[in-house]
């Protein structure tokens, strides 16, 4: 694959796992997704799954506010990865789960980054 010129994901890239974990001292941190990256022609589009997994918590209106920071987190890293592939993927939530204290927006929002560093991680090895 030629870096300067292709678009990430150059195939379905699934069931990739992220955990951003701070717990050394307050404030404390902690989120976890599962995401899908799949190809598209051009653009990103940001998908909640249907059967989407939540484990946790309960509240929808505090899932839909964390579901949010994934996205923002996920176009941020996207944007500003500094590899030179033209995002064009459809970016599917499929689980996320919850710590009852540490878990907050600003942590899915981390782990949405981490997601995609992951995914770019697993298509640019060698």
């Amino acid at each position: 694959m030629d870096s300067d010129t292709g678009t990430f994901p150059p195939y379905p890239i699934r069931g990739v796992r992220a955990v951003y974990a701070r717990q050394a001292g307050c404030p404390s941190a902690f989120a976890e997704v599962t995401v899908d990256f799949e190809p598209r022609v051009e653009g990103v589009v940001f998908e909640v799954a249907d059967d989407l997994a939540v484990d946790g918590d309960d509240d929808p209106e505090w899932q839909a506010e964390c579901q949010a920071a994934v996205e923002s987190g996920v176009r941020d890293e996207l944007a500003l990865s500094g590899v030179k592939l033209l995002p064009a993927a459809v970016v599917v939530l499929r689980r996320m789960r919850f710590h009852p204290v540490d878990s907050h927006p600003r942590a899915f929002r981390q782990v949405g980054r981490l997601a995609v560093r992951s995914a770019l991680a697993a298509i640019l090895r060698p």
